[in-house]
Formats: structure tokens, sequence, C-alpha cells
């Protein structure tokens, strides 16, 4: 947008300061063309900041005219912007047969133009892949640099809702961990009807003190009844029980709802969150007529253990397989690290354990901590992604005889497969001894054509 003189600039603002100060009487003497005539020299951030001074200001600094003028600025300076939407909106305009466009048209449109604009420039970095996960290397980056947030809304039983920014959150290298608290305002959760997850787009506008404008998303919705009878409790400490609600999704419950905990993998993260189409397409099942172990071999493992503050465990597998007559129980068994090899036996470099905080209050609870799972096919095509809460449940029975120590299982299980860990605790650290991945014969039929 041309940039106006130096003293038309200096008298608009001198105007407005004085218009704050007594904004009514000022108003009464100007009319409205010479209003919108002063707006019109303000950029998109003085406008959406003056749209919040009252209802006057809120209906001219929404005016069609200027946001019209301004979207059509940008995309004169900003050549591979494209306007493909502006031009189907005006022709739907045409066919409806309105002679002005509707309310905040022109302001929506130009907000919508800019988040695509970021979008397709920043998603080609998501093309770069990490070789020990297979998964996008910038995918922290990208987000936010696209400034992508999640919001959670939680609405009780009366119909009321309430929605929460994240009280922290935590990158991993394949998942990021969000934690909401509501500072008293979360109910119990037998209360709670139905969580909603929402990706949120923001645009980079100068704000200060004003919640910069964005796009939400649905990404996911719980329903609290459903999920009421299969809750788990995978651990507790001195103030709070951790439930699992379902993979990937905690609570931490006092006499009232302490935290909303989730675990989102990376894989299409960047996709889910903004509702964009993947960068690649669902691929179709690659058949094999010849080949009798057909998707039986050929994948690659990346687990991760970590809790809210640090990593505990990140290993790479290669090469994991499994005959076809191993196939029991319809699960398909992948050995990463086996009781029998001393060799492979990995020790943890933390104490397994989930720090949390909620506003004045924060605890420990042991035992328990954030598992991610990324299984890549033989293809390079990700087969299994997993991220979730997991507790360590103490067994009585050895899992490993060459250790004097107290022998814990891992167990993560959802209808697609089973992750199976299985540690020995040698004085203060724990030692992994075993780790097995179960994918249903399901999954691989339909991923690969086969009829295991």
């Amino acid at each position: 947008m041309a940039t106006a003189p130096k003293a038309v600039r200096y008298r608009a603002v001198r105007t407005f300061k004085r218009a704050l100060k007594s904004p009514l009487i000022f108003l009464e003497r100007l009319p409205l063309e010479i209003l919108l005539k002063i707006l019109s020299y303000l950029d998109v951030s003085a406008l959406y900041t003056l749209s919040h001074v009252n209802k006057r200001f809120y209906q001219l600094a929404n005016d069609n005219v200027l946001w019209e003028k301004i979207h059509k600025a940008e995309h004169r300076r900003k050549r591979n912007l494209k306007c493909d939407c502006t031009y189907e909106l005006l022709q739907m305009m045409s066919r409806m047969e309105l002679e002005d466009p509707p309310e905040n048209f022109w302001k929506h449109q130009h907000l919508n133009s800019l988040i695509k604009y970021d979008t397709k420039t920043l998603k080609g970095h998501l093309g770069i892949l990490n070789r020990h996960t297979g998964l996008p290397s910038r995918t922290k980056q990208v987000l936010r640099n696209l400034r992508v947030t999640w919001e959670l809304t939680v609405s009780d039983q009366s119909g009321h809702k309430s929605t929460f920014e994240p009280s922290w959150c935590r990158f991993c290298e394949t998942s990021v961990s969000l934690s909401w608290s509501g500072g008293g305002q979360l109910s119990d959760y037998k209360k709670i009807s139905s969580l909603h997850l929402h990706g949120v787009r923001r645009i980079a506008l100068n704000l200060p003190g004003l919640k910069t404008p964005g796009r939400r998303f649905l990404m996911l919705k719980l329903d609290m009844q459903a999920v009421a009878e299969s809750m788990q409790i995978i651990g507790r400490d001195k103030l709070v029980e951790l439930k699992l609600l379902q993979p990937g999704i905690i609570i931490g419950d006092q006499s009232s709802v302490a935290f909303v905990m989730f675990t989102l993998h990376f894989h299409r993260l960047v996709e889910r969150s903004t509702n964009e189409n993947p960068l690649c397409p669902i691929l179709k099942p690659i058949c094999n007529d010849v080949d009798p172990e057909h998707g039986l071999y050929g994948y690659q493992l990346h687990v991760a253990l970590n809790d809210t503050t640090c990593d505990i465990m990140s290993e790479n597998f290669s090469q994991l397989f499994c005959r076809k007559a191993d196939i029991s129980d319809g699960l398909m068994r992948l050995s990463a690290i086996s009781r029998s090899n001393p060799s492979q036996h990995t020790p943890l470099s933390g104490s397994v354990s989930l720090p949390w905080s909620c506003e004045s209050l924060q605890g420990n609870v042991q035992n328990c901590c954030v598992l991610s799972v990324t299984l890549v096919d033989f293809y390079q095509r990700k087969f299994w992604c997993v991220g979730s809460a997991v507790s360590v449940q103490l067994q009585e029975t050895p899992v490993c005889y060459d250790y004097d120590g107290e022998h814990f299982l891992i167990l993560h299980q959802d209808s697609e497969g089973r992750v199976e860990i299985q540690l020995v605790k040698e004085q203060t650290r724990f030692v992994v001894v075993s780790l097995a991945v179960y994918v249903a014969v399901g999954k691989v039929n339909k991923h690969f054509g086969t009829s295991y």
C-alpha cells in the first residue's frame, strides 16, 4: 500500500490522539467520510487495534472499502499471493445477486490470504526428512514460523464452554506435549461432557496487549462419557491422580481437574493443526504376489521416552522383521531389543517420572513418562505412529534373570497394535532388556494388500 505523506500521517496520528481523549465529542464533529479518509492511512495492525476501542470504531475499522484497498495493494506487492479465493468469492456474490459484499468480507479475505501465503512458503521445509525417524526434521521450526498454537475448549454438562491457552508446551524429537490448567476454572472431570482440541494459526501483527487474530481448526473431539468406563489410572503423587482418557490424553485430577495434557505426534502435525492437505498424499497399497514375505521385513523403528523436562531415551532400530510362521493371535511381532542378547540392553539416561506444574502447585509422579513410537516400512512410508503418556508397572515375575533388581513393564496398546518395553532397575537406573512392537495383521494387510 502506498505510503502517505509524512505531514498527512502526522495529522492523522495527532487527530486520533485527540479522539482517544474525547471520542464521543470527536465523533459528533467529524463526518463519516472524513473518518474513513483518516482510517485509510492506517495499516492492518492499527485498524485491528482501533476496532477494540468501542462499537463505533469497530464498525469503522471493519469497513469493506478500507479492507478492499488493503487487500488489493498487498496482492500487487506480492505477485505470488494468488487471488483465486477472491475471484471465486466474487463470482459467488455475483450469482447471489448481492449488491454489496457481506460485512467483514474483505477483512476476512485479506487475513485468509496472509495465512495461505505463509503456509505455501513454509510447507516446503517439511520435505526434509530425518534419516533416523523418517519424519520432517523441521516440524518444530515450521510450526513456530507459522505461529501455530493450540487451544482446549472444555464443555460441561450444562452446555457452558471455556477455552484455555496452553500453560506450557514442550517439543521433543518426534512429539510435542501440551498442558492446560484452569486455575480452578476446570470442574470435576465427571461434570465435563467433552473436550475439543483446536489448532490455531495466528497472523503476524504488532498488537501489544491484544490477542493476535487467527483461524481455528478442530483437530479432536473427545466425548468424556464415552471414555469414562475405559479410563485408566497410570500414576499418582500426594496431590494428583493421573488418568489416561485415551492414548495421548491424560488429566491430573484433584477434587477438580488440575491440568489436562495432550501428546501430539509429529506425523502430519502441521497439516492437522492448520487444516492443510498433506504434503504427501495417502499412498495406495503396494501389492506383490511373488514375495511370500511381502510386508513382513525392512521396518525401521524409532522409540523415545521423555518426561516434561528432559529426554530419557531415544533409540533407532533398523531392518526389523517377522517371519510369516511367527504371526500369532492376529499380531505381527517386531523385536528391537532381545532379553537373550545382553549387548542390546540399553540403560536409560534419567529417572522415569513425570514432573507437572499447575499455577502455584507442582509435583512429580513417579514411574510415568511420555512414549513416542515411529514405525516406518520398507518403502520409507510412515506405518504406525504413537504418542502417549504411559506408566511403568512393577512385575512380580522377573523378565530377565541376568539382573537382580526389580523388573518393570511399559505397555501401550490401541486398536492398531501394542508396544512392550521391559526394564530392570539396577540401583538408581533403569535398563531396557526387551523392546517389541506388535502390529495388527489387519493393518499390515491394508497397507500392503496382503492377506495374512
